[in-house]
């Protein structure tokens, strides 16, 4: 066997796993600064009207109903030298590069800041999702079974949280309330060097983390159409099934890390962007201690108890953002949080991974990019749950035209109390009521990974590995 045949048919070394986790930087960090801020950003600061900006990302999400599963569709059935995802890996940093900087700087008065945030937030999404979804997509298509998955799933989500730490402490460093006007140079300057880290640690993916296995190359050849790609997709019962936990786990993902500014300012009594900030971190930091028995849990439970274990675990650990109230109690309330956080986040790459290797058993090509693109617009509609929910919750506390802090009554804690703990909850335990319909158990796992081991061999007969040199 030459090296080059190696390559494509053997597991990838440590190296290989942390620079393939270098994407996971890059792109947790550019949305989740996006999605932290964005909404209070044009809320708070620039004081747009609240229902302006839901609107607003009500028409983001039909452009995403759209983008999303195209540009899956369209990386899926691409064939080239170069592989299949990393064209369009190269082809989305560029830009968004600018636009993690550009979605900060509106002008002009209210109507055209808003116009503004409508393309530029649609503009931001279009080529965060190409670069995001080919990158993920590599996940399943390097890692080839639960147990090789598990492992790399603990370096992958490490340096996630790696973004997350950067996306929520930086731009405090620069904006003293996170949630008041006139700190829009802070957000500028914080997200200048938001821009400055994602071109490294992308550079750095790009260079030595991408790795395409060339018994895929011929599947673009097969890949359907893009009607037919979003029929198969949801023809895939594993799929349609984990479709309302994925909705549940988004959506708790979504809305905590920006409900938390209001929790730390009203409920601790702590003015600080930067302290709210370091609340979150402890929280990350906390999720990165319990990765690795979490990765244990799902090697040895299997894809489908092991995320029911997650969902349930989140519930729990939550609690105690109801009852540790002083400033200096609330560390453990996000150490807690930080277990069930590691578990749902364990569970994401893991369960979509699952799902691809069902599908590829039914139609006979790897569609990876095809249900990323699907779920990338799934994490949408989350995102547009979660700021319906602030907006419903706001205007009965008395910020639904326009966020007022020195609007404070009974009912704000109340308001934030439900934003933390209890609408996350009920959230959850649908997602979990969801999950037990989920078909693919550990024994079910295991019957499929052999059948597929036996497709990627017949797959493997039929390359030339000379011809994919700038793959390998």
């Amino acid at each position: 066997m030459t090296e080059k045949n190696k390559s494509a048919e053997t597991e990838f070394s440590t190296k290989d796993i942390i620079s393939y986790s270098f994407a996971g930087i890059a792109d947790t960090m550019s949305y989740q600064m996006f999605s932290f801020y964005i909404f209070n950003y044009y809320i708070a600061v620039k004081q747009l009207p609240v229902l302006w900006v839901v609107i607003g990302f009500m028409i983001w999400t039909v452009f995403n109903a759209l983008n999303d599963p195209l540009l899956g569709a369209i990386s899926d059935r691409t064939s080239s030298k170069y592989g299949r995802r990393r064209p369009f890996i190269v082809l989305g940093l560029i830009p968004l590069i600018a636009l993690i900087i550009l979605l900060w700087t509106p002008f002009g008065p209210d109507l055209a800041q808003y116009i503004y945030f409508l393309i530029i937030i649609n503009l931001f999404d279009f080529f965060y999702t190409m670069y995001s979804l080919n990158q993920t997509s590599l996940f399943p298509e390097m890692f080839q079974n639960l147990n090789q998955r598990a492992k790399a799933n603990n370096y992958v989500q490490i340096f996630n949280i790696i973004g997350l730490l950067l996306a929520a402490i930086i731009p405090t460093l620069f904006v003293p309330t996170s949630v008041e006007p006139g700190s829009e140079f802070g957000y500028i300057l914080g997200s200048i060097i938001m821009a400055a880290l994602a071109t490294t640690f992308g550079l750095i993916f790009i260079k030595w983390g991408i790795h395409e296995r060339v018994e895929y190359s011929k599947d673009p050849l097969k890949a359907p159409s893009f009607k037919d790609s979003v029929k198969f997709t949801f023809k895939n019962k594993s799929f349609t099934r984990y479709v309302g936990t994925n909705l549940a786990v988004w959506f708790v993902f979504g809305l905590v890390p920006i409900i938390n500014p209001y929790y730390v300012r009203f409920i601790l009594g702590v003015e600080s962007g930067f302290i709210s900030s370091i609340y979150l971190a402890i929280l990350f930091i906390s999720a990165i201690a319990f990765m690795l028995p979490w990765s244990k849990l799902f090697s040895k439970y299997g894809p489908k108890k092991a995320e029911l274990m997650a969902l349930g675990a989140l519930i729990i650990t939550m609690i105690p953002f109801l009852f540790m109230l002083h400033p200096i109690l609330a560390i453990f309330s996000y150490m807690s949080a930080g277990i069930g956080f590691a578990a749902v986040m364990m569970g994401r790459d893991i369960m979509m991974s699952t799902i691809i290797d069902a599908d590829e058993i039914q139609v006979g090509i790897r569609r990876e990019a095809a249900y990323y693109g699907v779920n990338a617009l799934i994490i949408r509609l989350s995102t547009i749950g979660v700021y319906l929910s602030i907006m419903l919750v706001f205007w009965g506390i008395g910020w639904g035209v326009i966020y007022d802090p020195s609007i404070y009554t009974p009912q704000t804690n109340i308001g934030i109390f439900l934003l933390m703990y209890f609408i996350p909850a009920i959230v959850l335990a649908l997602g979990l009521l969801a999950l037990t319909r989920f078909p693919i158990t550990k024994e079910k796992y295991d019957e499929l990974q052999k059948d597929l081991d036996n497709l990627h061999n017949e797959k493997g007969k039929v390359v030339d590995i000379n011809k994919y040199d700038e793959i390998l």
